[in-house]
């Protein structure tokens, strides 16, 4: 995975972050602890999270998911940008991680808008569109295992309103998708997921060449 902007090298992508990346302390400590772990690829780019941001303020989004949690970025990047009645489900299964995302939850004084669910996303996304809950949610993040695109976005379709926005992460992998010589099971996974929702006429879609592809689907409203 990719955690930089595809295709620009890094003196004009540190002048991209130099006139555009407004990233609060909070956030930035949280990136640079971050950096430090072995699996420091999954963070998301710090300019893909202000972008998150800025949707979610666009749209006056107030319920969001979170699929897949990591050390706590996304969660606390949107976090930030939700009004002070906002709510953030977070869905993860990795305490060790998790248990990082807290803590900056906590210092940056949004621990209460962020409800954890430990527990496999498929699983609370099911639970949450068995209580009623479907069509209850402004915004949805995809950012877990690729393998189970599919099925995130099938209950995050089900689980946000119409007109609501999914944000899915890593949709151009590296640049293995447009590499035939790749054929592993989770770039193949990536491609039959792109190729879907560019079919998919449920959603408005547009995927971006932001850090390593971020698809958006807004869902047609009836």
């Amino acid at each position: 995975m990719n955690n930089k902007a595809l295709g620009l090298d890094k003196t004009l992508y540190d002048y991209l972050l130099s006139v555009s990346l407004r990233e609060p302390e909070i956030l930035t400590q949280l990136r640079q602890e971050t950096a430090q772990h072995s699996m420091a690829t999954m963070q998301i780019a710090p300019d893909q999270g202000q972008f998150l941001a800025l949707l979610v303020k666009l749209i006056a989004a107030k319920k969001t998911l979170d699929i897949g949690v990591f050390t706590g970025y996304s969660s606390l990047v949107v976090a930030l940008a939700l009004p002070a009645d906002g709510k953030v489900i977070a869905c993860d299964i990795d305490e060790e991680y998790t248990a990082i995302a807290r803590r900056y939850w906590q210092k940056a004084g949004v621990a209460d808008k962020i409800n954890l669910h430990l527990a496999p996303a498929l699983e609370t996304l099911e639970k949450l569109i068995a209580v009623g809950e479907a069509e209850t949610f402004d915004f949805a993040f995809i950012d877990a295992d690729k393998s189970n695109y599919d099925n995130y976005y099938e209950l995050a379709l089900q689980l946000v309103r119409p007109g609501g926005l999914i944000a899915i992460d890593n949709v151009l992998w590296s640049g293995r998708v447009a590499d035939p010589q790749v054929q592993d099971n989770r770039t193949n996974k990536i491609r039959a997921f792109n190729q879907k929702l560019y079919q998919d006429q449920r959603v408005t879609l547009s995927m971006l060449a932001i850090a390593d592809g971020l698809t958006l689907a807004m869902k047609i409203r009836n």
